[in-house]
């Protein structure tokens, strides 16, 4: 849940910063963006859990594993954004803008509530890709369901039941994860 929150609000920042910050904030976020998105998750869980010690930097492995996993989707969520942003009619930034809003209070109240409109589908799949590569923070030491099955095989020597039992959980959960995305997305088709 945290990694899901993380990666759809820091979608939403980098988003806004790959758009209209500054240069010189604008040049790392997309560099840190380009690299993250030429990575696989995997390495980038091993960096930032056994790497980071390196220079001075201890993070749990439960913390290591939100932040990898929110960190690599928010990039992927921040291009789905972008391109909603820039969907969004140029009218709505200068209508709001001649109702005296800043350019950031327009972009706060205006656009990014239309663009997000526009995106939860595609981000609702982001979540659910999400939920199954959470099964990769098990490397890094994590107890999740795929490492819990590990644990229980290696008591009971019976990999297929304890597997099956995984698949089954990892599907009930997703059943449930599309169940609230699809209500989302009726809600937010209603409210327009």
């Amino acid at each position: 849940m945290a990694s899901a929150l993380l990666s759809f609000f820091g979608g939403i920042l980098f988003a806004v910063i790959a758009l209209h910050g500054p240069w010189f904030i604008r040049l790392p976020v997309r560099f840190f963006a380009w690299l993250f998105m030429g990575t696989p998750l995997l390495l980038q869980l091993f960096l930032i859990y056994f790497g980071l010690v390196q220079i001075g930097i201890d993070l749990p492995a439960f913390v290591a594993g939100v932040i990898g996993l929110g960190l690599h989707f928010a990039v992927y969520n921040s291009e789905l954004i972008q391109t909603a942003i820039i969907a969004v009619d140029k009218g709505q930034m200068e209508a709001a803008r001649t109702l005296g809003l800043s350019r950031g209070q327009a972009l706060r109240k205006i656009v990014i509530p239309q663009a997000v409109r526009d995106v939860i589908p595609p981000i609702g799949n982001n979540m659910i890709a999400l939920l199954k590569d959470s099964a990769l923070v098990s490397v890094i030491g994590v107890s999740e369901l795929t490492l819990t099955a590990q644990l229980a095989i290696g008591r009971t020597y019976r990999p297929f039941e304890f597997y099956v039992v995984a698949a089954v959980c990892y599907y009930i959960i997703n059943l449930g994860l599309e169940a609230v995305l699809r209500r989302i997305e009726r809600r937010v088709q209603a409210a327009r």
